[in-house]
């Protein structure tokens, strides 16, 4: 049973932020230590902050002979149950995370020459240079230096689903960065079926790491030694008959060997390949995945957007159903527009409390339509207000949304209503507060929610909204 079962929280995958895991058995997707690197989010910062303040708190401990404490640090590491993220029960588990496990992971860094040379940088790197650390037990150890974060997003996301906690649960070791150390806490989790659950991201999970060693031993190892034998013209250089020279992979592995002691062997005598490795993942990284992935990762079935949107589509008109046309258009919005805008807040207050956002997503775009929205103009948020008018939607609407703009929070926004007596004069509206560096209001009515059910029904792209792109640049006056 999964947790929107279990909760009877109405809703599926698509239109939750976290990932819908069943309660009994785990999901076999992993916490990416890379995805959270490329969150471009004040969540996403805190996590990457406090991995590398874990890592460089190890690395140094081992550098400086303070061996016991590295070991100690290491030994608190758990596999994180509560997640219910990794191998799926029933199966083998792999090198998951426990006490034994953990202190293998300690003689590994303390014997790699990667770690005393200070080739080792981040966390990711471990999988590509470290016996015996694959993508579960970074995933674990991801997840376990992050689960302070974690428990905060798991108390927002049952804030806003109506999910009931349980006071003075045992939170698990979490890591203090000022004190270098771990401590723990009773803090206020759900329990289901009595095991305690932390919540996820959807958005940084992924069905395996973004640094891969295989990827890495073949394409940049391997290729380095064998322009190496070419160069040299070497006893393992072969001529065909059409007179080109070749090195084949087998004779390279039998001459140098494979494993993670060639590649740190290989990478110190030519630091180069791993710099190399590490722009490339900078320019193609791993994308998240997507809600039919997930969807088919958890035995699910695939979303219907067209039931998505008949479920705004069928709310009355009027006042007294504003509340469910809200939860209904958040619902909507978060499965359309993820992964690009994410962790949906509603009625977010801001002035002090003087006045609130329907819902305040967070712009975490990593391409596509929202990204460059985000590289060009103030958007680390995007605001949505939601109008379950029967009349017409004019300025007073426009101007209360473009009240809530600033430059830190950001100033882009969607207005979601049933329809325009007159969208054209509203639109010059927009363009009018765009003019006037009031911020970006794009305009959605239900005939736009069709659209952009239709794009996502027919396979349109994860990231690019024309829609959106046209209204956006009518906005900013490029059409």
């Amino acid at each position: 049973m999964r947790v929107s079962e279990y909760y009877k929280l109405g809703r599926t995958q698509p239109g939750l932020d976290f990932v819908d895991v069943d309660i009994d058995a785990d999901l076999p997707v992993f916490t990416d230590p890379r995805a959270l690197r490329l969150l471009p989010s004040d969540w996403g910062a805190e996590c990457v902050s406090l991995l590398q303040n874990f890592f460089e708190t190890i690395l140094s401990a081992i550098r400086s002979g303070r061996e016991l404490d590295a070991k100690r640090l290491l030994s608190m590491l758990r596999e994180p149950n509560e997640t219910r993220l990794g191998l799926s029960k029933g199966r083998p588990r792999g090198r998951a995370l426990g006490p034994v496990s953990a202190v293998s992971v300690w003689e590994s860094l303390r014997r790699s020459d990667a770690v005393k040379s200070g080739l080792l940088q981040d966390l990711e790197d471990s999988i590509l240079m470290i016996e015996g650390i694959g993508d579960d037990i970074i995933s674990d150890i991801t997840t376990n230096v992050i689960r302070a974060p974690l428990v905060t997003y798991t108390q927002e996301m049952c804030a806003y689903y109506g999910i009931p906690l349980e006071d003075d649960v045992d939170s698990g070791p979490l890591w203090d960065p000022g004190q270098h150390d771990w401590h723990s806490r009773y803090v206020a989790l759900p329990v289901p079926a009595n095991q305690k659950l932390v919540l996820v991201p959807k958005v940084i999970v992924r069905r395996r790491m973004d640094y891969n060693f295989d990827e890495y031993f073949k394409n940049y190892i391997l290729e380095y030694l064998r322009e190496r034998e070419l160069s040299a013209n070497s006893e393992l250089v072969r001529t065909l008959k059409d007179g080109r020279r070749r090195v084949l992979t087998k004779d390279l592995v039998a001459k140098y060997g494979r494993g993670k002691g060639v590649v740190v062997r290989e990478t110190l005598q030519k630091p180069e390949l791993l710099d190399g490795y590490r722009g490339m993942k900078l320019r193609s990284f791993g994308r998240p995945l997507t809600q039919e992935a997930l969807a088919d990762e958890e035995n699910a079935a695939r979303p219907d957007w067209n039931a998505l949107l008949q479920d705004v589509l069928r709310i009355a008109t009027g006042p007294d159903a504003s509340g469910d046309y809200e939860k209904k258009v958040e619902a909507f919005l978060t499965a359309i527009f993820y992964p690009s805008l994410t962790n949906p807040q509603p009625q977010a207050r801001i002035h002090d409390g003087r006045k609130r956002i329907d819902i305040t997503y967070t712009n975490s775009a990593t391409r596509g339509f929202f990204h460059w929205v985000g590289q060009h103009y103030p958007a680390a948020h995007v605001f949505v207000e939601c109008k379950n008018y029967g009349g017409e939607v004019g300025n007073p609407e426009l101007d209360q949304i473009s009240g809530r703009f600033s430059p830190s929070r950001g100033q882009v926004g969607l207005l979601v209503c049933r329809a325009f007596e007159d969208k054209e004069r509203f639109l010059k509206s927009c363009r009018d507060t765009a003019n006037d560096h009031r911020g970006y209001v794009i305009a959605l009515d239900d005939s736009d929610l069709s659209h952009l059910a239709a794009h996502r029904e027919s396979g349109g792209h994860l990231y690019e909204f024309d829609l959106l792109k046209q209204s956006f640049q009518a906005l900013v006056g490029f059409a």
